[in-house]
């Protein structure tokens, strides 16, 4: 081989070296902290970057992105002097990689260690109840503190939440015992109200209901006397315009008797004064009649001893003999009205008893029948 070729080829092979290590390509969101000769130089920042040669070296490389952190759970006491193991999740940020890198030596133990302490002294202020309620006010508190101590670190904390508070076991089974009775005490208050609600929905049902069938009520009954009174002035009208005589209207009179007693549930009648009235125009009628049918022929004496020119005493004596005959038969009409009104009485309480008492035999009937 050609003794020149040897040191060009490792001139060439130096010169590939040093240009490869003076070629640094950071990826994206990522920093580099560069050192000459052990000192902070410069950060490289994401892309093509250019160092010098065995002067600089990268000493760290950090990643800017949002990164998570989540703490073992820690024993805390409350102000009651009750031990909770609470565990918290860390969200932070690095903004200065320098500052990341030579301000502390391990940032992750550190801001472990501060949350541990400030949660100790926020807890500490607190009783069980308003530390399991309270985690808005302890989550701000322990932010605050955190990015005001973390800042100089070059980082920067997002947000700081409490994953788990867990009380002693025999906390959880009081905190159970007293969950379980306000869940019986608001179902009791809960199931009583709708009792409440129902009941008074019922009322205001039935009383609409009683109101509207009181209306309806009202309006039948005013309806049905309207009825009523037109039919009576109808059959009024009808009477005056007939002209019709007293015989009539007491003979309709009587005629209405029967009636009085087709109810199931009349147990007593009464018969209105006006009955003998009713009986006594019948008869009047009656006798009317009897005295309106034509005369006898008078016997051959009679006749005679009337030509003879009797005493006006003895011409009035046929008069008297047909006005007997008149009262006998408006007597006989009289007492035949008032057998056949009672007999249409004593039907018409006969019915009803019967209508009462199915078993009961009516009038006429044998207890074989």
């Amino acid at each position: 081989m050609d003794p020149v070729v040897i040191p060009i080829l490792l001139a060439a092979l130096v010169v590939v070296f040093l240009v490869a290590s003076s070629v640094r390509i950071v990826p994206q969101a990522r920093r580099y902290n560069v050192e000459r000769f052990g000192r902070y130089r410069r950060t490289l920042q994401p892309g093509l970057n250019l160092v010098v040669p065995v002067a600089d070296r990268i000493n760290t490389k950090l990643d800017v992105r949002e990164q998570v952190y989540s703490s073992d759970p820690r024993p805390v006491i409350t102000e009651d002097n009750l031990v909770v193991n609470i565990d918290t999740v860390l969200y932070y940020q690095i903004t200065d990689p320098r500052a990341a890198a030579y301000e502390v030596a391990d940032y992750l133990q550190a801001i472990d260690q501060l949350t541990v302490t400030t949660l100790r002294n926020v807890i500490g202020s607190m009783d069980l109840e308003e530390t399991l309620t309270s985690r808005e006010e302890i989550n701000s508190r322990l932010r605050a503190v955190l990015d005001d101590a973390t800042g100089k670190w070059g980082i920067r904390v997002n947000r700081v939440e409490i994953k788990a508070i867990d009380p002693p076991h025999t906390i959880k089974e009081a905190m159970e015992k007293q969950m379980r009775a306000e869940r019986d005490k608001r179902a009791a208050i809960l199931h009583a109200e709708g009792e409440r609600q129902a009941k008074i929905l019922t009322a205001e049902g039935t009383k609409q209901k009683d109101i509207l069938e009181a209306q309806g009520t009202q309006q039948a009954m005013i309806l049905r006397a309207d009825g009523e009174a037109k039919a009576v002035e109808l059959v009024f009208q009808a009477v005056h315009r007939n002209n019709a005589d007293a015989k009539i209207l007491a003979y309709k009179y009587l005629e209405t008797l029967p009636h009085l007693a087709n109810s199931d549930n009349n147990t007593f009648w009464v018969i209105p004064g006006e009955l003998t009235e009713a009986i006594r125009t019948v008869t009047t009628a009656f006798g009317d009649q009897s005295a309106a049918s034509p005369p006898q022929p008078a016997q051959p004496e009679e006749s005679a001893t009337a030509d003879a020119g009797d005493t006006p005493y003895e011409s009035r004596i046929p008069e008297l003999g047909a006005g007997s005959a008149v009262s006998l038969d408006a007597a006989a009409a009289a007492d035949e009205a008032g057998k056949q009104a009672a007999a249409a009485v004593s039907d018409a309480k006969a019915e009803a008893e019967a209508a009462k008492s199915p078993q009961t035999p009516r009038r006429g009937q044998t207890s074989d029948d």
